[in-house]
């Protein structure tokens, strides 16, 4: 918030619970823990969950500039609930775990027709480009010409 605390000023501004270690949220220059932001009136006007398109009543999940219920934040293929966890866009604003991202979005091999996916344990897929295609590094085999 652009600003230093001591630890004992660092408090609810309704309560007065100290806030280090805790979740809280900044208001019009307040700070309030978890429950008084949520139960006290401070909490904005009410949101509607861009998912399922209800009222929240209580905790509000934040993601893409959007309101969410935490239950409601899913991967589009296999619905799995995404508060807290790594997730991503494709260009049509879908939000996927990146699990299913890359199996989704991944190139095919030119010469087995497979998606290249990244390793396990890895985020990343090493790919080989010829002629504007996609190879698996083991499925390439160049041309070399020899003279």
């Amino acid at each position: 918030m652009g600003h230093l605390f001591h630890d004992t000023c660092f408090t609810c501004s309704v309560c007065s619970k100290k806030l280090i270690g805790e979740s809280f949220y900044s208001v019009s220059g307040g700070i309030y823990c978890e429950n008084d932001f949520l139960y006290s009136g401070v909490h904005p006007s009410q949101e509607m969950c861009n998912s399922c398109g209800y009222l929240i009543m209580d905790m509000v999940l934040q993601a893409r500039g959007k309101s969410y219920h935490p239950s409601c934040f899913r991967c589009v293929i296999c619905r799995q609930g995404l508060e807290g966890q790594p997730f991503t866009v494709d260009s049509d604003s879908r939000v996927y775990c990146v699990s299913d991202y890359h199996k989704a979005q991944a190139p095919c091999c030119a010469a087995c027709r497979m998606p290249i996916l990244p390793s396990e344990g890895s985020t990343e897929s090493i790919r080989v480009v010829s002629s504007n295609r996609n190879f698996h590094v083991e499925c390439y085999s160049g041309e070399v010409n020899l003279i």
